[in-house]
C-alpha cells in the first residue's frame, strides 16, 4: 500500500520574530519538494526554514504540489506556535492568532485557494500577545509617506492612531518601529531615509499619548524586501513601516 502524499511543517515560536520552521512529509518528486521549499523559504525566510521533507513513493491528489504552493500564502504569517499539514487533501491547521476575526480568515484564505476537494478543520486558537496584537492592529496595511521624505500622509496617520491605541494597551512594552525602503536609489540614501521615517512614526505616536523613550527606531533601508522589487506594486509592499515587541 502506498502512502498518501504529505506536507507538514511547524512554526516553533512566532514568524514575525524569525523562529524556525521546520518541515517534515513526503512528496512524490524533487520538482514538488524544491517548489515547495522555494515558497516556504519566500514566506518565511531562506535562513529560518529547516528541511527535513523526503521524496519517496506516494500516492496524492492530481497537481497536488501546485495545489499545496497556492495554500502556502502570507495569511500564515499571522499564526505563531503552528502547525500545518496537507495530506492527501485533508488540510488541518492549529496554533495562535491575535483575533477570532484572523482564526476565520486565515482559514477561509487557504480554503479559497485549494479546490473544494480538499477539506480544510480550523484548529486555531486567538492568543492575546503583543506582537499578535500589534501585527493584527496594523493588518498588512502600508503607512504612507510623501515621495522622498519623512512626511507621514492622512492615511498613514490612520493607521498610526490605531497603533497607538493598540500600544496603550500594552502597558511597560517596548517597541521597536523599523523602517524600510524599496531598492531605488542608492542603499546609504534608502537606510537614511528609512530611519527618518521610522523616527517621524516614533514622534507622531509619542504625540498621542506613548512614550517616545518605550520606542526604538531603526531603519533598514532596502535590505530586507518582502515583494519583489522589478514590480511597481512589489516596490509599494516593500516601502513599509514594521512594529516588533522587545523583550
Amino acid at each position: 500500500m502506498r502512502l498518501t502524499a504529505l506536507l507538514l511543517f511547524s512554526v516553533c515560536g512566532a514568524a514575525w520574530a524569525g523562529a524556525p520552521v521546520v518541515v517534515s512529509g513526503a512528496v512524490a518528486d524533487e520538482a514538488s519538494k524544491a517548489a515547495i521549499l522555494q515558497r516556504l523559504r519566500g514566506l518565511y525566510g531562506q535562513e529560518n526554514v529547516v528541511d527535513t521533507l523526503e521524496v519517496a513513493s506516494v500516492a496524492a491528489p492530481a497537481n497536488w504540489s501546485g495545489h499545496v504552493q497556492k495554500a502556502l500564502g502570507p495569511q500564515l504569517k499571522h499564526v505563531s506556535k503552528g502547525r500545518f499539514s496537507i495530506e492527501g487533501n485533508r488540510v488541518v491547521i492549529h496554533g495562535e492568532v491575535a483575533s477570532e476575526a484572523l482564526r476565520r480568515q486565515v482559514a477561509a484564505d487557504i480554503a479559497a485557494s485549494l479546490n473544494p476537494s480538499f477539506a480544510v478543520s480550523n484548529g486555531l486558537r486567538v492568543s492575546a500577545a503583543p506582537q499578535l496584537l500589534l501585527d493584527a492592529t496594523l493588518a498588512r496595511r502600508i503607512i504612507e509617506f510623501e515621495s522622498g521624505r519623512a512626511l507621514i500622509r492622512p492615511s498613514g496617520m490612520q493607521i498610526l492612531d490605531e497603533m497607538a491605541a493598540a500600544l496603550q494597551k500594552m502597558r511597560d512594552r517596548k517597541v521597536e518601529v523599523i523602517g524600510h525602503t524599496d531598492n531605488i536609489g542608492a542603499a546609504a540614501g534608502n537606510i537614511a531615509l528609512s530611519l527618518a521615517r521610522a523616527g517621524a512614526v516614533r514622534d507622531y505616536l509619542a504625540g498621542r499619548g506613548i512614550a517616545a523613550a518605550s520606542i526604538a527606531v531603526a531603519g533598514q533601508g532596502s535590505a530586507q524586501p518582502v515583494a519583489d522589487n522589478a514590480t511597481a506594486e512589489g516596490r509599494a509592499r516593500n516601502r513599509r513601516i514594521e512594529f516588533r515587541v522587545l523583550d
